[in-house]
């Protein structure tokens, strides 16, 4: 079924603001660099499932991204050796990941940004919910759920993945909900991630050194 279009998810908040300052273009790093830094995560471990929604229509926009080309999901080498770690510590109780975005070209962020803007909803990018500038381009951010190993079948987390309103903040649950949405807290938090409490399913890692920003085209097996 077609993902919900943003305008039905959507509740208004956040009104009376100040406007998310426009910090203007972000440098890319080299391809080089991002050959050297970045990694499938299905390359660490193979059970987990990628579901690409920027790469088809199953996302707010209704279309695919650009710099997205095919169903993969990339990070920097730290943080797509920890998913596999989380990824191990699920199995043993039956539940595994699937990964709904990792690695952001920053042409894709640019396009949500221009979403925003042709649609009216800046507002979105006032109230967090959309960066200018996000850990996705620099391959520390990745956006998951939990699923049934043995069926494929998705826990419910109470809200659809991008549903920009309260019902999706991490603590808003209550009953199976917060116990699915605080088992893949749990899971992430041990191994070095951090939640973003407005998305449940968004998670940021934090590495070493340098942490440049990346603009190559998610495509086939490199």
């Amino acid at each position: 079924m077609p993902f919900l279009r943003l305008t039905a998810l959507i509740v208004l908040a956040g009104c009376g603001r100040a406007p998310a300052p426009d910090p203007g273009p972000w440098p890319a790093a080299t391809q080089a660099l991002a050959d050297s830094l970045l990694v499938d995560v299905r390359a660490r471990d193979r059970t987990i499932v990628v579901e690409a929604r920027y790469a088809g229509p199953d996302n707010f926009t209704g279309a695919p991204l650009p710099g997205y080309e095919a169903n993969r999901a990339l990070l920097r080498q730290e943080p797509a050796a920890a998913l596999a770690r989380v990824q191990a510590v699920l199995r043993p109780a039956g539940f595994g990941l699937k990964v709904f975005d990792g690695y952001r070209p920053i042409r894709a962020t640019q396009a949500m940004v221009a979403w925003t803007q042709r649609e009216g909803r800046t507002d979105l990018l006032d109230d967090g919910y959309i960066a200018r500038r996000s850990r996705h381009n620099l391959g520390l951010a990745v956006d998951l759920t939990l699923v049934e190993l043995a069926t494929g079948r998705e826990l419910d987390m109470g809200t659809p993945f991008d549903t920009f309103t309260e019902a999706a903040h991490t603590a808003n649950a209550f009953g199976e909900v917060r116990t699915n949405r605080d088992r893949l807290v749990r899971a992430m938090e041990a191994q070095g991630f951090r939640n973003y409490e407005n998305e449940w399913w968004h998670f940021s890692f934090t590495v070493a050194g340098a942490e440049p920003a990346f603009d190559v085209v998610i495509g086939g097996a490199r």
